[in-house]
């Protein structure tokens, strides 16, 4: 999570919504992201997008079976969407998202039963720390 926490910094140096996900195998982090949408003009550039395809390119695969996502933010529906169709089998997260939040706030899409696959949920990870550092994006907006 401290490396997630690194790549939001990233994102909110660039102007970007402070997010940051890293996914792991069983030999370490192949695959990073953080938030792009602004940087890149991409509707789609979340974090956890950025760093699935990260991954998938790594494992020559889009099958991440065995992989653990890691992100600041509880996954919107876009992202758990994508979680759900690369197979992850675990996400880790930091902050709830009681506005958009797909796993487990507003909607829970990673364990929903009527899915091919359901993910093993870990929320509240560091969430004081990633709490706080997107209250600081969005104070310093306003």
């Amino acid at each position: 999570m401290r490396r997630c926490l690194d790549l939001a910094q990233e994102a909110a140096d660039r102007s970007d919504i402070p997010v940051g996900a890293v996914v792991i195998d069983e030999s370490g982090i192949i695959g990073t992201g953080c938030n792009t949408r602004e940087h890149d003009h991409d509707p789609a550039g979340h974090a956890e997008i950025v760093a699935l395809r990260e991954a998938a390119r790594a494992k020559k695969s889009w099958r991440l079976d065995g992989c653990t996502l890691v992100v600041t933010l509880e996954p919107c529906t876009m992202c758990a969407g994508a979680i759900v169709l690369s197979r992850i089998s675990t996400t880790v997260f930091g902050a709830w998202d009681p506005k958009a939040g797909a796993a487990g706030s507003v909607r829970d899409v990673l364990r929903d039963p009527r899915l091919n696959h359901q993910v093993e949920v870990i929320g509240g990870v560091l969430e004081q720390e990633c709490s706080s550092q997107l209250a600081a994006y969005f104070k310093s907006r306003r």
